[in-house]
Order: structure tokens, then sequence, then C-alpha cells
């Protein structure tokens, strides 16, 4: 059985983009976590839709900034924090 991964997808602007493909790293069992640096993504019906389901598949949502089902996490430790992925994603 191969190792779990751990994931962190961070997002800027493209965020629709961006929970669509953590979604499918998820089909992996691999441990992934998203990190907003900007704006939270629209409440579109797919972005919600991708929301409940990251959410069902235990990936971590955080964030910079104040957003809804987001844990708020500091800029300054974010790159310390990621040191502990096997894999980062900028997006």
């Amino acid at each position: 059985m191969p190792e779990t991964k751990r994931i962190a997808v961070i997002v800027k602007d493209r965020s629709e983009e961006a929970l669509r493909m953590a979604l499918g790293l998820t089909l992996y069992d691999d441990m992934v976590d998203i990190y907003l640096t900007g704006p939270g993504p629209a409440p579109t019906e797919t972005n919600l839709m991708n929301l409940e389901m990251l959410k069902a598949m235990k990936a971590g949502l955080y964030s910079i900034c104040e957003v809804e089902d987001f844990k708020r996490v500091s800029e300054e430790d974010v790159p310390q924090i990621l040191l502990k992925y096997d894999v980062v994603i900028p997006y």
C-alpha cells in the first residue's frame, strides 16, 4: 500500500479551479489542506459543493483572512507550516 502524502494547495485567486483540483487529490487517500492567500471562494453552487465534499474528506481549510468555514492562520506562520508537507502546490 502506498504511503499517504501530505499535500498543501495554496490558493491565491483561482479558487474554483483550486478547490476542484484539491478535491481530486483526495481520491488518492492523501491528506490535503487548502490555504487561501486571497479572497475566499465565490458562493457559487460549484464552490459550495466542492467545499462540502472537501470537509467530508477531512481536508483542512485555512486562510490568512477571515473566511467562513476556513480556520484563520497568520501569514507569517504559513512558511513554517508548509515545511511539514510532502508536496506544496501553488495555484
